[in-house]
């Protein structure tokens, strides 16, 4: 159902203007400011950045995880017609399971070490259902199938220190999509996995979404793995959304100089083994001590191109730069586009 005022031909999950902030002894920390993001029902949107993006803060917020005690959150979060931000937390909780769930990136700190596998996934069930207890072991034994655990009959009795991180992580998966939500949050899905069992998670979560039609938000610091599982990408940086377009056109043309540094440290199977990696120069910036104009000036290599130091002392707006792809940069869009260029050959030619 739509809420009244709200037009049905909404995307199924809008945020507007998000803002998260959390008051520490050292100043206030600005997490997230500004995010706005849209993304249709049933289609996938990766959100990239390295550690301290806001990814994983606008993730918690989406599934209303942020302490409302000690944190401020501003903006509005409209999932199917609904707002989240104001919704009461006896809601929230209803919600968190049944339409919404999410994948945490260590399943090994998510997943109870006292309680059977199969238990912690009939729990889950049966806060949704109302089921007994042999029918919701039926379920979640069925469940351990669909996501490929062998021997799901002996398994589902593990406790989670005797299976595989790769097994941890597909029992993690049963149990977010055992309640058939609508919007799955994968928050670093494979992280400590070796490159095989990455490629099994993500090839499994892709092939979940097709039979189930659910909506799937893949937030991760690796460009490299989103490339065949995203229809759009959003890039953060300093609690910022710094570039957003469809996949196919953010790896042909990024325009925001972070999100080519990102490309640049791939590892490519087609460079030479004599090719290094570049990185980005410096470190992300503190989210209490932000710069006052653009949050990646202090490590970009091409802001002395901006005329009047607008880098130092202005903001950049997220600003279309073409249908669907949206940049934050004070660059001309054709200077931002030569520059991506060159990089792209550069990384083409592995020199």
């Amino acid at each position: 159902m739509t809420t009244p005022g709200r037009s049905a031909e909404q995307p199924f999950l809008e945020i507007k203007d998000l803002g998260v902030a959390f008051p520490t002894e050292d100043g206030l920390v600005q997490a997230v400011e500004g995010v706005s993001l849209s993304i249709e029902r049933g289609r996938t949107l990766a959100i990239v950045g390295e550690s301290g993006s806001g990814k994983s803060v606008t993730a918690q917020a989406i599934m209303g995880l942020i302490d409302r005690k000690i944190a401020t959150v501003t903006g509005e979060i409209w999932l199917d017609g609904q707002e989240l931000i104001g919704l009461p937390a006896d809601d929230l909780q209803a919600l968190r399971g049944a339409q919404v769930a999410m994948i945490f990136q260590d399943p090994m700190s998510s997943l109870h070490p006292f309680y059977r596998v199969g238990d912690q996934i009939t729990e889950a069930i049966k806060a949704h259902r109302s089921i007994g207890a042999k029918a919701a072991r039926a379920i979640a034994l069925e469940m351990l199938r669909r996501v490929g655990i062998p021997a799901a009959e002996r398994r589902i009795d593990d406790y989670p220190h005797q299976l595989s991180g790769g097994m941890r992580q597909r029992v993690m998966i049963a149990m977010a999509l055992i309640n058939a939500p609508e919007l799955l949050i994968a928050d670093e899905p494979t992280t400590a996995l070796d490159v095989t069992v990455q490629a099994q998670i993500l090839e499994l979560i892709t092939s979940l979404q097709g039979e189930f039609g659910i909506t799937v938000i893949m937030i991760t610091h690796d460009l490299g793995i989103v490339a065949d599982v995203a229809d759009d990408v959003a890039v953060m940086y300093g609690g910022r959304i710094v570039e957003v377009a469809p996949t196919g056109v953010l790896y042909a043309q990024p325009e925001m100089p972070y999100t080519l540094g990102l490309l640049s440290s791939i590892p490519r199977v087609d460079r030479e083994l004599s090719a290094r990696l570049e990185p980005i120069p410096g470190n992300p910036p503190s989210p209490i001590h932000l710069p006052l104009g653009c949050v990646f000036q202090p490590r970009c290599t091409y802001s002395d191109r901006v005329a009047g130091g607008a880098c130092l002392s202005v903001r950049p707006d997220l600003l279309a730069t073409a249908a669907g792809h949206l940049v934050r940069c004070h660059l001309p869009a054709e200077e931002r586009r030569q520059i991506s260029q060159g990089v792209l050959n550069v990384l083409a030619g592995g020199s």
